[in-house]
């Protein structure tokens, strides 16, 4: 039968508030949460795509014994119990040039087939996915992080504060987001000395860098919405209490205002790694984010360009990884929204 919203009933054990009473918000979130297939579904792919791309290591060095950042042109490997040759010639009547070996779908023999330097596609492919994930997970963080404490600032104390702090992120917001994040990592990578503020150094290779500069180019679009919140909830009454009572302002901002405005702040987090993790294979294709001898999602799909129309894998797995990992984890956000609305209505089959 359809689904029906049942309203909770006084006294009724099965869903009134026999059930939740004791309950925190929070389990009551996780409940709804555990509930939600689809949400689960998706936290469990984003898992796994977590775990195998930190694996990269074992797969290469105790299954497809190789070095993904070796270029190998002249070696051979394993197909159907044939040494045969990474590069081969060329198709065509001439047969000119040569081609990289395509798809073994044997684990232990270059599954993927070869880039154009005779590397493992598919443990650069995991090491890729360490190496987007890592900076999509670390520049969510920081800009999240970044933009919490401003929008707190900015909301509590209002005035010249709020004003100066929302026309900083007024005009970072008004450039481009690639554009602007294009020309810093332009200037940090040309740099002869990296990225150097006092005691911190951070050279061009250095995965730290595309995770700042991303990170710091994103603080706006978190600071928004948890400005809004934490604006709606300065005025209310529990903290107009709070200030009645003497309560100082480290009080009022950390044990009245953050732990309601929180949850925002979870909401836009898998929101904001899917698109860092879109930001950073962006850059990378175009050269200015990581940097060779690395590899990421991006850096492979560059290097498959030009094997489209012959070696088209090179390009299709990074591509099909992106697509899961940012596709798991914006309808996990949606789940995490849904689990933490306190409005949302208990609903049963009936």
């Amino acid at each position: 039968m359809a689904e029906v919203a049942l309203e909770p009933q006084a006294g009724t054990p099965e869903q009134g508030p026999d059930r939740v009473a004791g309950r925190s918000p929070w389990a009551l979130a996780l409940r709804r949460l555990g509930r939600n297939r689809l949400a689960l579904a998706s936290l469990v792919l984003f898992v796994v795509i977590v775990a195998t791309s930190f694996a990269a290591p074992l797969y290469a060095d105790h299954v497809a014994h190789t070095d993904p950042f070796v270029n190998d042109v002249n070696g051979t490997t394993i197909v159907n119990g044939k040494k045969v040759p990474l590069m081969q010639q060329g198709g065509g009547v001439l047969k000119l040039g040569v081609t990289p070996i395509g798809p073994t779908w044997d684990i232990r023999h270059y599954f993927l087939g070869s880039d154009t330097q005779g590397r493992d596609v598919a443990a650069r492919m995991l090491y890729g996915g360490r190496s987007s994930l890592e900076i999509g997970i670390g520049s969510a963080l920081i800009a999240c992080l970044i933009a919490t404490v401003l929008a707190l600032i900015a909301g509590f104390y209002s005035g010249l504060v709020d004003a100066l702090l929302s026309r900083l992120m007024d005009v970072i917001w008004a450039f481009p987001v690639y554009l602007l994040a294009i020309c810093i990592a332009t200037v940090l990578l040309t740099a002869p000395n990296g990225l150097e503020v006092g005691p911190i150094h951070v050279v061009a290779s250095s995965l730290w860098l595309p995770t700042l500069i991303i990170g710091l180019i994103y603080v706006p679009y978190v600071y928004r919405p948890v400005r809004g919140s934490v604006l709606s909830v300065a005025e209310k009454e529990f903290v107009e209490a709070a200030v009645a009572q003497g309560a100082s302002n480290r009080r009022l901002i950390f044990s009245e205002i953050l732990p309601n405005v929180i949850t925002v702040v979870i909401v836009l987090l898998p929101l904001m790694i899917a698109t860092t993790i879109l930001t950073e294979a962006a850059l990378s294709f175009l050269g200015v984010g990581v940097q060779p001898p690395g590899a990421s999602w991006g850096t492979i799909i560059a290097d498959g360009q030009n094997l489209l129309y012959t070696r088209p894998w090179v390009a299709i797995a990074p591509g099909i990884m992106i697509v899961l990992t940012v596709l798991a984890l914006n309808v996990l956000g949606d789940g995490i929204r849904d689990a933490l609305d306190p409005r949302a209505k208990l609903r049963v089959e009936g």
